[in-house]
């Protein structure tokens, strides 16, 4: 005796339906030039943009120095204090510059190797330490200024920082804070 062919189709198509809805959340990138960076983050690493790379600093009471600049009024910035954190600015955004270009640089070659089928594990080894070394030099970068400003600012500037930025309430103590020198 014969099973019925309608029975096959339940069973079939429900199967190939849900097999069809499990895309990579990677579907749709494989367009991209470099397939492990966005369009953004390519834009973020060649603009020395911070990323988060210094949040432990930011998150502690370690100022930033664009966003010191961006408070300069509210902190009551002396005209060295401006002067010092301009030229910190300057010196990390050239550096987070350099160091983005080659990041940007090794994820292009890192990418070129598995689209052409030459990749080897010496290779992958080779760049992935490379790309990591980089990646953990442009944190230093960001993370330097924010020791710089620390070293800057008053620690009652580093206050009404925290303040402004939303960190924590007029008049609450914020514990890990350190002084720094005037």
């Amino acid at each position: 005796m014969k099973k019925p062919s309608w029975l096959l189709v339940f069973l079939i198509v429900p199967l190939h339906a849900q097999a069809q809805e499990h895309h990579s959340p990677y579907a749709g990138e494989q367009g991209r030039e470099i397939k492990a960076l966005s369009a953004e983050d390519i834009q973020s690493y060649l603009e020395g943009r911070g990323m988060g790379l210094a949040r432990a600093a930011e998150l502690n009471s370690y100022p930033g120095p664009l966003h010191v600049l961006e408070l300069a009024e509210q902190l009551q910035l002396t005209t060295p204090q401006r002067s010092h954190t301009e030229k910190a600015r300057a010196a990390m955004l050239g550096e987070a510059k350099e160091l983005g270009r080659f990041i940007v640089q090794k994820e292009k070659e890192l990418d070129k190797q598995f689209a052409t089928g030459r990749i080897d594990e010496g290779r992958m080894r080779t760049l992935i330490g490379q790309i990591a070394r980089l990646q953990g030099e442009l944190r230093i970068a960001h993370l330097q200024a924010h020791l710089e400003m620390k070293r800057t600012l008053k620690p009652e500037q580093v206050k009404r920082y925290d303040e402004l930025r939303g960190y924590n309430r007029p008049g609450e103590q914020h514990q890990g804070h350190r002084h720094g020198r005037g």
